[in-house]
């Protein structure tokens, strides 16, 4: 898998990038095909730090997902439990269609 992490307006330290990756290294279990994930941190001038995660996945599958929160660490926490409920109703979704023209009990 592929990991980069971008930092717009802010330095990324080597805390920060670990930490990223550390939680962003758990989304393949949510969705198993995740193959590139990158993480944009952006400090704008409202003094809020926004944190986006693009998580690309076999067949052009793109999800993204922007949160915005005054400490970094608590930011990539919320971005990354957004995700996981994104992939997971992904996941359902799928497996659910896959058993849809079952043949009905007589």
């Amino acid at each position: 898998m592929l990991f980069t992490i971008t930092g717009k307006h802010i330095e990324i330290t080597e805390r920060i990038r670990n930490y990223a990756e550390g939680k962003t290294s758990k989304l393949p279990k949510y969705y198993s095909s995740i193959n590139q994930i990158e993480v944009i941190i952006d400090s704008g001038p409202s003094g809020k730090i926004q944190v986006e995660i693009i998580a690309r996945a076999e067949h052009n599958k793109v999800f993204v997902v922007t949160d915005a929160y005054d400490d970094v660490y608590k930011g990539i926490d919320a971005a990354v439990h957004k995700l996981e409920r994104q992939l997971a109703r992904q996941k359902g979704k799928e497996r659910d269609n896959k058993y849809k023209g079952e043949a009905e009990p007589v």
